[in-house]
């Protein structure tokens, strides 16, 4: 990754990953992701800002050699998770006499998840500051974003915030800002849904924090860099209100075409009725647009077939994704068929348990669906919009 300027005395001397297309094993990346790091070169200290994730460990150390960095004072951790911790160790190994700048709760868990030794640790509090002699870095607590030690640092005399996750989006780009890529946003939104969602109190505690600043540029640790904070900032506030929006979100898996069937009329149905629908085939869905969809949604419909007397295991995952990302969601029901019986609504509506969501009656069919059952799935679709209509 080439070194940029950020600002007169800040680089970022990241990395780019451009091929990496899942995280954690589990979330899609579809366009890649970066690992930012910053360099802050004060008149008397150097600081580090964040890490790389060890697969890049190369790009940053070449990064800092090529600067011909001689020392660094400081390596500031806004966040215990590898993909920015993973060569803290190395580091302070390459820098004798760097310390770790932490809050008490990330120092615990990189004690444990990397063993960095105790002496390396300098612990701040929430509001601290730290001189590097023409600037000033404050350390401001920001605790389950997404994990329960995050925290932001702010450069004083720049008005650079550096955000880690917050504000985060999974996007590899040779671009070091912005600049209006009408990608960010909606990557922003996808990456926000995957690992934020499910801390939105706690997040819009944290916006109103940072929003207090002073701000010219928010700098994330992944993505690029927002030389327009209110971008985020609004984007972030529309996610995390109570607001929704008139949308029903369909997660459905058919396996002999009678449960297609009913969504395909239901769709139509509420498509008569003026309400935006965004159904997902299962077996072909990209977990981060369903994630995506799930943020701003009104009512969640479930649709299955019955497999083994309950629900099919695609529409299992779906219900527990949407109950572990805890989206604002009002309304919810499940419409399948089954054949000789099952369980399949009391399974669904048990996984649903954090989602505070009233439940609309189900529909469910044995075998194809006949002018009865079509019946019953316009109810269910008048129901939704008289629901919808109280917003």
């Amino acid at each position: 990754m080439a070194i940029r300027e950020v600002k007169k005395g800040v680089l970022s001397v990241g990395a780019i990953d451009w091929d990496r297309r899942i995280f954690d094993e589990l979330i899609p990346l579809p366009e890649g992701t970066s690992y930012n790091a910053y360099l802050v070169q004060g008149s008397e200290k150097v600081a580090l800002i964040d890490t790389v994730d060890p697969a890049k460990r190369e790009d940053l150390i070449e990064n800092l050699e090529e600067l011909g960095v001689e020392k660094i004072d400081y390596v500031i951790a806004n966040h215990a998770e590898q993909d920015h911790s993973g060569l803290i160790n190395k580091i302070v190994e390459l820098y004798p006499g760097a310390k770790v700048v932490t809050n008490e709760k990330a120092k615990g868990f990189l004690m444990s998840l990397l063993l960095t030794r105790e002496e390396d640790f300098i612990v701040v509090k929430d509001g601290d500051t730290l001189s590097l002699g023409d600037k000033t870095l404050r350390f401001i607590l920001t605790p389950w974003v997404h994990w329960p030690e995050t925290m932001v640092t702010y450069l004083a005399e720049d008005r650079v915030l550096f955000s880690c996750d917050f504000f985060g989006s999974h996007l590899a780009t040779s671009s070091l800002f912005v600049n209006g890529d009408s990608r960010v946003i909606d990557l922003a939104k996808r990456y926000y849904a995957e690992i934020m969602m499910p801390f939105r109190a706690a997040i819009r505690k944290n916006i109103e924090k940072v929003s207090k600043l002073d701000i010219d540029m928010i700098a994330p640790s992944h993505g690029p860099i927002y030389d327009d904070p209110s971008l985020i900032i609004d984007a972030y506030k529309e996610w995390t209100s109570e607001k929704v929006k008139n949308e029903v979100v369909i997660p459905y898996v058919s396996m002999h075409g009678s449960t297609e069937r009913m969504v395909n009329y239901f769709i139509d149905a509420l498509m008569k009725r003026g309400i935006e629908v965004k159904p997902f085939n299962l077996p072909r869905t990209d977990i981060g647009e369903l994630s995506m969809a799930l943020v701003d949604t009104a009512t969640i419909i479930i649709a299955t077939p019955m497999v083994l007397a309950g629900a099919h295991p695609a529409a299992v995952y779906a219900a527990f994704l949407a109950n572990a990302l805890r989206p604002k969601a009002r309304y919810a029901s499940i419409i399948g068929s089954y054949g000789w019986g099952g369980k399949f609504i009391e399974q669904l509506t048990g996984l649903l348990g954090n989602l505070s969501v009233e439940l609309i009656e189900p529909v469910t069919v044995k075998g194809y669906p006949t002018e009865n059952d079509y019946r019953a799935l316009d109810a269910l679709a008048d129901e939704i919009e008289r629901r919808h209509k109280n917003l």
